[in-house]
């Protein structure tokens, strides 16, 4: 089935997802819906970031999608469930697939989790765990700044060390041998993350699981694209089109075309695209 793939975030962080879905479903399509004018969704109010992606994602179904990944923790925990509800495709977060991956990684039963603050107040990950095996203790860690910290590009930078060592340090404490990247920002600042945590630790990415539940979940309908990819990706944002551009192609290493939507009703009444070339 040639139809495409859907994405949400509130920027490039889902670009990790993006990454995945290139190496591993090469054929498919792709359409990136980044919420950059409500950028970051991390502390805001989950009622609020829930109304946000029902929306993005009635959108993506216009658009003829086959499937839409919530590729946003902070999303994912606010209205996941609500999404499988009003959408008529496969919705597929990145909490449970990474969870489970966490589950069967630990040798010490001690997981530690870092996302944004609302994912983490969420104890999403923690009751995903928890109802694969409760007998595994689980510590999260906010990491707000690391979301900055990537949408401006500095994923190697003097500041960037210096965060890490800073929220990464309880969870070190704790003598965690499993860490969740709980945000989809965060596996772009792996190389910093996993230095700083010691080669014991395994570092688990949502963006690798969850490629892997989608490519089960569409192979199991038969709407896996075996063919030709039918067009080019596609990527909107709802605001900073050329800075989402620039981020993005460093992160990636593949030119983009970024558009940019004046979706929300405080934007414009009416929805338009333009193109950043």
């Amino acid at each position: 089935m040639k139809r495409p793939i859907g994405l949400l975030d509130s920027g490039v962080g889902g670009l990790t997802v993006v990454k995945e879905l290139i190496q591993q479903l090469s054929n498919e399509q792709l359409i990136y819906f980044g919420d950059t004018v409500h950028f970051p969704y991390g502390p805001r109010d989950l009622r609020e970031v829930k109304g946000f992606a029902i929306e993005i994602a009635k959108f993506l179904l216009e658009q003829g999608v086959k499937a839409i990944i919530v590729a946003c923790n902070t999303a994912s925990a606010a209205g996941l469930e609500e999404l499988k509800r009003e959408i008529a495709v496969p919705i597929i977060g990145v909490i449970e697939p990474v969870a489970q991956a966490a589950v069967n990684a630990t040798k010490n039963g001690r997981v530690g989790i870092i996302g944004t603050v609302g994912t983490i107040n969420s104890n999403a990950h923690k009751n995903a765990i928890k109802s694969c095996m409760p007998e595994i203790e689980v510590f999260g860690q906010p990491c707000p700044l690391f979301v900055n910290l990537v949408e401006e590009g500095k994923v190697d930078e003097k500041e960037t060390w210096e965060v890490a060592e800073y929220y990464l340090k309880p969870l070190k404490e704790a003598e965690v041998d499993v860490l969740i990247l709980g945000c989809t920002h965060f596996p772009h600042l792996r190389p910093v993350i996993s230095k700083v945590m010691g080669d014991k630790v395994t570092l688990l990415d949502p963006a690798e699981e969850t490629v892997k539940a989608v490519a089960r979940i569409l192979g199991k309908e038969g709407r896996l694209n075996y063919g030709k990819k039918a067009d080019y990706d596609r990527y909107w944002v709802t605001a900073q089109p050329e800075k989402f551009q620039q981020v993005g192609q460093k992160l990636l290493n593949i030119p983009l075309q970024v558009k940019m939507i004046k979706f929300w009703p405080e934007q414009r009444t009416e929805k338009c695209l333009e193109a950043v070339d």
